[in-house]
């Protein structure tokens, strides 16, 4: 069933019950009930886009054909089944919508697997689905795909996917079963169909070297481009098909080097001729850290753009900033340049220009935001298009002039929204099924701290605290995960910390301190922030960082040192075990979710009886790195939470650590999702995994027992 959505006039139920409520009134279950957008996709050929609402775990596809005045709903599951929606595409005529529906498509592992967080005894599905949207009418194309993002032929008619470790097709109106498209060695990722869908480019992923492969029929043998002792990847066609860009690295293997001591990941851009089956290097990266394989959104953001250049990102200057180059060599270009970031990029149809979030603007407090950059292919004429407080993320094309993204505010959650480029106006789709909760009246606006750690380094955090004054105040620090991310001024455009942050609001309008900080190893405050020396398994060096950010809190003046508490979800469980292991006299009590618990020496610590120089110092550098290694000293109660269909962290991290705590006589509780993921895929048990957190701290720093 398909219903149009006009005007302001729709889902008055949501609303009942928390318009007219006082925030003391407010359940964080009712502060938690905003329709989450995801998956933003837009098709040129129409001038339409399409999204996801999940609105408090009904997981839905949404349309709009007029720039966000008008939307409808083009599927219709009614149930909080924890079956996500993921890899949403137009076909390239605009008349389809291709999908995947089920899976843990954030999961390290077990990306073909279907979930059941509902604990179904018929079980769940992973699928490959499509929607024709002139009727609605859906197709399933195939049971348990592999997790990857399909391909959609061309001419619109064809689905190229990975299913069992091989290439599959399917016609996209299901009108014949999907079938093997070839079989080969190593596992295949990056499908992408020629200019004229006559061929389809892939990736050969054999373990310890890759190869670009090229299939065109079921009689022509597949065409291997440059096949070296090399890492190949990332393929790119140019507009005429003649040619593919590719990505470059070097093969694994050779002596084993340095565990301890980082070392540059090298890497280059290369052209190949398709029918020569030749290629040649056009840019390679310096050999320095900084010029390393980016590890920011999409990594080397490779596009074959207009007048034959060819864009790409690299964070060479110590910031992830684009460049573009002459598709037959030269001297590149610096496109975006200065203290800033970019990411989550995309190109116009006339392949002119790109968009690109960035934390950059005219407001020196920018660089705890986002806004939507635009700059030109082959010119340095970069402008933020979305200036202010607001935060705007994941902006596409719907033209060449208009774009849409997700937008959201200190006060909003986040909602998409479409503009002109060049206006100041922007038209926000489904403002309405927003309560009234969600406005200054009822939330904090959290402030800009930068505080410096031990070692000088500057951390920014976002403080969340009520005006007034009165008796001291609990506190807590909220750790995000990754670490890889970056907490902002606004509500967070990641359907996780969207979580914490009304957490986050919830516990500030009760009276608490909430410091929620950008520690070390997180984006946003260039590369050597995010990759310290002495991080995550090679020392925890961002330990301190957590650690002054309990005695910036100990400090203030309005704060209960006394009552500080902690709570993080995986690599903000591994950081809050670690504050409760080493510094029980500092925080009073926490909730560590899902977290990693120990850290095992890098991958490569030996490569056959051949042990890296320090392999035995990195040993002990890791397990004095893991949270488990300091629960000698460990004192203060902790809450621990676990989904054991995890797949991002093993479920036995924190059996590991509970037997541990036992021993050593800790005041513990703990609290099992059975058969929920890492990023706790029904609503209702991310709902009750953070209320269940909030009252472990109020019960623990204010006393309120049960």
């Amino acid at each position: 069933m398909r219903r149009k959505l006009p005007g302001l006039i729709i889902l008055v139920c949501l609303t009942i019950g928390m318009t007219t409520n006082a925030w003391g009134q407010t359940s964080l279950k009712e502060l938690m009930s905003y329709p989450y957008p995801g998956n933003l996709t837009s098709s040129p050929e129409t001038g339409a886009i399409a999204w996801t609402f999940n609105q408090e775990g009904k997981r839905n596809i949404y349309v709009s054909k007029d720039n966000g005045a008008s939307y409808e709903k083009v599927t219709d599951y009614d149930e909080d089944d924890g079956q996500a929606i993921s890899r949403l595409t137009f076909s390239p005529d605009g008349k389809w919508l291709v999908y995947m529906r089920g899976g843990e498509p954030s999961g390290n592992w077990s990306k073909s697997k279907s979930v059941n967080p509902t604990s179904s005894p018929k079980g769940t599905k992973f699928q490959l689905k499509s929607i024709r949207l002139s009727d609605g009418e859906e197709h399933t194309l195939v049971d348990h795909p592999y997790s990857y993002k399909p391909d959609i032929s061309p001419d619109s008619r064809r689905v190229a996917f990975v299913k069992s470790g091989n290439v599959w097709i399917a016609p996209i109106d299901g009108s014949k079963k999907a079938h093997k498209l070839f079989t080969g060695r190593g596992t295949f990722s990056f499908l992408t169909w020629s200019p004229d869908g006559g061929e389809l480019a892939f990736v050969s992923n054999r373990s310890d070297h890759s190869y670009i492969g090229i299939y065109q029929d079921q009689d022509t043998p597949i065409k291997w481009l440059d096949p070296s002792f090399a890492r190949d990847s990332r393929p790119v066609w140019s507009p005429d098909g003649e040619s593919i860009a590719f990505i470059r690295r070097p093969a694994k293997g050779g002596a084993p080097d340095s565990i301890l001591s980082r070392q540059p990941n090298p890497w280059e851009i290369r052209i190949a001729d398709v029918q020569e089956k030749t290629s040649r290097k056009i840019w390679e990266s310096p050999k320095t850290l900084n010029g390393s394989v980016p590890t920011t959104n999409g990594k080397y953001n490779l596009h074959w753009a207009a007048h034959d250049r060819i864009v790409f990102l690299t964070t060479e200057d110590d910031w992830p900033h684009l460049y573009s180059i002459p598709a037959e060599g030269g001297e590149p270009l610096q496109l975006t340049k200065g203290e800033y970031m970019v990411e989550y990029i995309s190109l116009s149809p006339d392949k002119e220009k790109l968009v690109f979030s960035a934390n950059t603007g005219p407001d020196s407090q920018d660089i705890d935001r986002r806004h939507i950059g635009l700059v030109s292919v082959d010119k340095q004429d970069m402008k933020i298009l979305t200036p202010g407080e607001g935060l705007e993320v994941s902006p596409v094309f719907i033209d060449d002039e208009t774009i849409s993204y997700i937008s959201s505010t200190a006060y909003r959650p986040a909602l998409p929204a479409v503009a002109s480029i060049g206006s100041e106006d922007k038209q926000l789709i489904g403002k309405n099924l927003l309560s009234s909760v969600y406005s200054s009246e009822h939330l904090v606006k959290p402030r800009q701290v930068i505080y410096e750690a031990p070692d000088g380094t500057p951390i920014h955090a976002m403080l969340f605290e009520k005006d007034g004054e009165g008796e001291k105040k609990p506190a807590v620090i909220s750790i995000h995960g990754g670490p890889m991310r970056q907490m902002t001024l606004g509500w967070s455009y990641s359907s996780y910390y969207a979580a914490h942050y009304a957490v986050n609001q919830w516990l500030a309008n009760q009276g608490y301190v909430v410091l929620w900080p950008n520690y070390r190893m997180g984006i946003g405050y260039g590369n050597s922030f995010h990759h310290p020396p002495q991080a995550g398994r090679h020392g925890a060096s961002e330990y301190q960082d957590i650690k002054a950010a309990g005695k910036w809190l100990a400090n203030k003046s309005d704060v209960d040192s006394q009552k500080i508490g902690v709570y993080g979800g995986s690599y903000g469980g591994f950081l809050t075990a670690h504050a409760l292991g080493q510094d029980s006299d500092l925080f009073a009590a926490g909730v560590d979710i899902h977290g990693v618990h120990s850290r095992v020496p890098s991958e490569s610590h030996t490569a056959d009886v051949e042990h890296a120089p320090d392999a035995a110092r990195a040993d002990t550098v890791a397990w004095e790195s893991s949270p488990i290694s300091h629960v000698n000293t460990w004192t203060s109660p902790v809450l621990l939470i676990h989904g054991d269909d995890d797949r991002n962290v093993s479920f036995k991290h924190s059996i590991n650590l509970l037997n541990r705590l036992k021993r050593q006589g800790v005041d513990y509780e703990t609290l099992v999702i059975p058969d929920d993921t890492h990023h706790l895929m029904r609503h209702s048990h991310h709902v009750r995994v953070y209320e269940a957190t909030i009252d472990f701290l109020e019960r623990k720093l204010n006393g309120k027992e049960k």
